[in-house]
């Protein structure tokens, strides 16, 4: 990225965050005269921008030096360490310029001004960070793997094997932005209000987070992927309040079935987005798991007032989840969406394979389907 591209993305990040953060922590409204409203949002640029420049300039060095030097989870603890240092440097530039400017004074309170502007500065640089070294990391895994295809001599199979693996790791990365985001959006309205539910959510999100960035498998465990889902819509039900109910009932011996990584809060989100944040009334989202023979099915129904299913977008996350179990089972997997107004369900049938099972079943079937995936 060059300068000028990173200035931007500053500016981008910096100015309408800092002017949103006057009404959303500092109390104005609209009825607050503007000279208080622009004084206070240039101080917030001051801690917001130093924190901003320091990820944007420091984070593309350090990533990838942690990556190679360090193991999984040692690189992103390292990474965290050096945001929270990036969160104190910007909270004492913003002080400073602060006090400088007359914002805020020299008094026996000033202590306790500056610690909660120093949780704020370290909470959303962590945050915010971690999700856009996330970000980064999926798209330099997807180069890393296109390169590898262009530069090693492998011969015909392994290179077509190697494409649908590098196609399967670009749908991946296109899932997590979205989760990680609409997670985002639904800690911000409890930083203020709510300290104690905001430190719940924190502790939701990091397990939801360390899910999003261990990228060693793309199957996890159904029991793994059932706890994430309840987080997630933990998470949401803080936001949405009486408007959301859930229920997650999972028959007795699939706990260790495989599921594609972040499959059931992929469903989970679209019952959130077209259904809780669509009306007003309460809706119900029930999530099941149950065997049928040797076929493992899922379902994420809810009484919500539907949407058209017969035109999902390709860019949709449904659509980017049946792409997903296309590539990992081939045609052995499918995705049946069924919508009307009061009632959707989304299911999802797949094998029933244990983690033992699952690398080799996996294996076979992107060898299958990679024939007819030309090398590039």
């Amino acid at each position: 990225m060059n300068l000028r591209r990173r200035i931007l993305t500053i500016a981008a990040w910096t100015i309408p965050g800092s002017f949103a953060a006057v009404f959303t922590f500092a109390g104005a409204t609209w009825q607050t005269p503007w000279r208080t409203i622009l004084m206070v949002t240039c101080v917030n640029m001051a801690f917001s921008g130093t924190c901003v420049a320091l990820c944007t300039f420091g984070l593309p060095w350090l990533v990838p030096r942690a990556r190679r030097h360090l193991v999984f989870p040692l690189n992103w603890l390292a990474v965290l360490l050096v945001l929270v240092m990036f969160g104190v440097a910007g909270s004492v530039v913003g002080s400073v310029i602060s006090v400088l400017t007359g914002v805020v004074s020299w008094s026996p309170a000033f202590a306790d001004w500056y610690l909660g502007s120093l949780k704020l500065s370290v909470f959303f640089t962590v945050i915010f960070g971690l999700s856009g070294a996330a970000l980064e990391e999926a798209r330099a895994r997807l180069v890393r793997t296109t390169l590898a295809l262009q530069k090693t001599q492998l011969d015909g199979a392994d290179a077509r094997r190697l494409a649908a693996e590098a196609q399967l790791a670009s749908l991946e990365a296109r899932v997590d932005p979205h989760f990680l985001f609409n997670t985002l959006n639904s800690i911000a309205a409890l930083v203020r209000d709510d300290p104690k539910a905001a430190e719940r959510v924190i502790e939701q999100l990091a397990v939801l987070l360390r899910s999003s960035l261990d990228r060693r498998t793309s199957l996890v465990p159904l029991n793994e992927e059932l706890r994430l889902v309840e987080n997630y819509l933990d998470i949401e039900r803080l936001r949405f309040g009486d408007r959301l109910r859930f229920s997650i009932d999972a028959e007795p011996g699939v706990a260790q079935a495989v599921v594609p990584r972040l499959a059931l809060q992929t469903l989970a989100e679209n019952s959130v987005k077209y259904a809780v944040s669509a009306t007003r009334a309460g809706v119900t989202i029930r999530l099941s798991a149950a065997t049928r023979g040797e076929r493992l099915h899922i379902a994420v129904e809810d009484d919500g007032p539907g949407f058209d299913a017969s035109s999902v977008p390709d860019g949709h996350g449904l659509q980017l989840l049946k792409d997903r179990l296309a590539m990992t089972f081939g045609g052995d997997a499918a995705c049946v969406i069924h919508s009307r107004a009061g009632s959707t369900r989304v299911a999802l049938d797949v094998p029933f394979l244990t983690t033992a099972e699952a690398p080799r079943s996996v294996e076979r079937m992107l060898n299958e389907q990679s024939e007819d995936i030309p090398c590039l």
